[in-house]
Parts: C-alpha cells; sequence; structure tokens
C-alpha cells in the first residue's frame, strides 16, 4: 500500500504542476526527474514524433551521457507501433535481449533493463517514455500503470502546449490571410494571396484552387502554388473521391498510399512528390462554388482544429469571391446607370 501511496502521491505532483505556469518543457522535464526518483532508476527519456513521422527526438531526460546512443530512426516507428499494440515493452536484459537495440552502447552506459510505453494524445502515439535501470528488474504491473500515467501526463503537456500555439498561430493566420484576401476586390488576385499564404503556413508543397464554371459546371483551376505544372493540369477537374465529398460541403484527409487513398493516381502523386492531400470546399452559406487542396510531401495526421482552421479558410475565400462579384456587379450597374443619364440628357 505504501508502494502505491507513493506512486499516486507523485502523479498528484505532476497534476499540480498542469495549474502553474510552467511551459511543456519543463513539464517534460518534470514528468522524466520524477520517473527516476519515484521508481528508483538510472535515468528516464521521453522522445517525442518529430515533424518528419518516421524520427522522434529527445524531448526530455536525465540520467544518460551526451553521447548515448539511441534506437535507430527507423526502428523507432516500428517500436512505436509494437507499443501501442501491446502497451508496453520491458527488457531484463538490455545488454543480450534481441529487442534492444546497440546492446554494447547500453552495456557501457550501465543500463542493465528497460520499461517503455508510448506516449498517447487522442488515442494516436506521439513518442514513448523509456525508463532504464542500472540493475535487473521485473518490473511490476504497478510499476508499468504509473509509468503509463506518467507518459499520458506527457502527453497532456504536448497537447496543451500544442493547443495554445494552435490558437495563436492560427488566429494570426486567420488575421493576415484575411487582411490579404480583403486588400483586394480581384478575384483571381484573391485566389493568389490564398495559395500562396496557405502554402507557407501550413508548410505544404502546394496548393490549388478550383471553382464551378457557371456554363458547364465543369472545374476549372484559378490558381496554384509550389507545383509543377504538368501536375496541375493532370489534376485539374478531375472529380474523385475528395473532390466529390468537398463539392457536398466536407473537407477530408486523402493519404496518397493505402485502402483510402480513392481516385488518387499514385504515380502521378508520387512523381511529384506528394503523399497527403487535404480536399476543402470553398463556399458562401449553403452553396459551394469551388475546391480548395492543400498537397503535403510527407504522411501527414491532422488534429481536428487544423482540418477547421482549413475549412475556415476555404470558406472565407468563398465570402471573399462572393464580395468581389458583387462588387462588380455594383461597378457594371453604375456605368450603365452613366450611359443612361447621358443618353437621357441628349434629349433636350
Amino acid at each position: 500500500m505504501a508502494h502505491d501511496t507513493h506512486y499516486f502521491e507523485n502523479l498528484c505532483r505532476v497534476s499540480r504542476a498542469f495549474g502553474t505556469t510552467l511551459g511543456k518543457k519543463e513539464l517534460l522535464g518534470l514528468i522524466v526527474d520524477i520517473a527516476v526518483e519515484t521508481m528508483s532508476a538510472k535515468a528516464a527519456c521521453l522522445f517525442l514524433k518529430d515533424e518528419n513521422p518516421d524520427l522522434y527526438f529527445p524531448a526530455a531526460r536525465k540520467g544518460l551521457s551526451a553521447d548515448y546512443l539511441h534506437t535507430a530512426p527507423e526502428k523507432a516507428r516500428e517500436g512505436v507501433e509494437d507499443l501501442v499494440k501491446n502497451g508496453h515493452l520491458a527488457i531484463f536484459d538490455a545488454t543480450a535481449d534481441p529487442r534492444a537495440e546497440h546492446r554494447k552502447a547500453k552495456k557501457a552506459e550501465g543500463i542493465a533493463s528497460i520499461l517503455v510505453v508510448p506516449v498517447m494524445v487522442h488515442d494516436r502515439p506521439i513518442g514513448v517514455l523509456a525508463l532504464y535501470t542500472a540493475e535487473h528488474r521485473e518490473f511490476s504491473e504497478d510499476d508499468i500503470a504509473f509509468l503509463t500515467a506518467l507518459a499520458d501526463q506527457g502527453g497532456i503537456a504536448v497537447d496543451r502546449a500544442r493547443l495554445i500555439e494552435h490558437i495563436r498561430k492560427n488566429t494570426k493566420l486567420f488575421y493576415d490571410l484575411t487582411l490579404g484576401m480583403n486588400a483586394s476586390l480581384d478575384i483571381r488576385q484573391i485566389m493568389t494571396t490564398l495559395t500562396r499564404d496557405l502554402c507557407r503556413a501550413f508548410k505544404a508543397k502546394g496548393v490549388t484552387v478550383q471553382l464551378i464554371d457557371a456554363d458547364d459546371q465543369a472545374l476549372k483551376r484559378v490558381s496554384s502554388h509550389g507545383l509543377k505544372e504538368y501536375f496541375v493540369k493532370a489534376v485539374s477537374g478531375t472529380r474523385g473521391k475528395g473532390v466529390e465529398e468537398a463539392l457536398q460541403g466536407k473537407t477530408t484527409v486523402t493519404p496518397i498510399a493505402g485502402p483510402d487513398s480513392g481516385d488518387a493516381d499514385s504515380d502521378l502523386y508520387a512523381k511529384e512528390g506528394v503523399a497527403t492531400l487535404i480536399s476543402a470546399p470553398i463556399a458562401a452559406g449553403d452553396s459551394v462554388m469551388g475546391v480548395l487542396r492543400i498537397y503535403f510531401g510527407s504522411p501527414r495526421e491532422f488534429y481536428d482544429d487544423e482540418i477547421m482552421i482549413i475549412s475556415a479558410f476555404a470558406h472565407q475565400a468563398g465570402l471573399a469571391i462572393v464580395n468581389a462579384a458583387r462588387h462588380a456587379a455594383v461597378e457594371s450597374d453604375l456605368e450603365d446607370m452613366k450611359a443612361d443619364l447621358w443618353s437621357h440628357r441628349s434629349w433636350f
């Protein structure tokens, strides 16, 4: 019971820290400190997924030498997949177990046993928390449960920091982009601003905007950025799964490789270096007038708020198009009125 109480008290320490002004770096550092202290371990390290989904980097560590050799990046993704499936990885002898990478380095570091659990956010793995002991150790169910709870706290810290950063970034981005689109009443200029700024903001490979032609109801490319011309021509006007769903008012994410690729021509997309794309409806009210597509060069997963902000940009583009069209109509009516006025004056 005392052992369980000790674990509980230290989990409470982490929970209380979330109510302070500590940033993500400090919170993650506290988590690895408490893991080492509470479990009488030699060291601990919390790895997080990099922008490249196959790479994991040490976000917080304690007790390891600076030149300690971690698991090879290409092995990390496979390891995380197994962790999610099994819940944890316990290695009694890190210097002999074939599941352990760089066993000589572990022996030189003085590592005997290892316990690893996944760091999860919204049911998705974003990293791992690893505990290293100096003596061989059989990890109990309580040990595994405690380290898993700490990893969950790490996931909360990362997600909270990400959400705050996204709120700040997206607020500024939405303001800047809206300002840029509203600075012109020329539809093509508005679309050029949209594609260029979205591409930069989301670090995408490219962006296209297609609008529905009033005469034949076909999709026509009006603007693109970052993509080669042969590719834009090839995908313009096509109506596959992602485009059809966008025309029905739904924003979708399409992985090019895999069962959900839908209509994607894998060879064409591979040649252009596109791995993931988002299709969003350009609409004003209930009327969909086109499709915004954002292309990414690597496999990507998106949080709900990211999808929401992209949908909002597409909707803003629709409003800007309507405003530009209304302005053009008013100018046309004004010219007609002037012509009528001069024709009436000619009567006298």
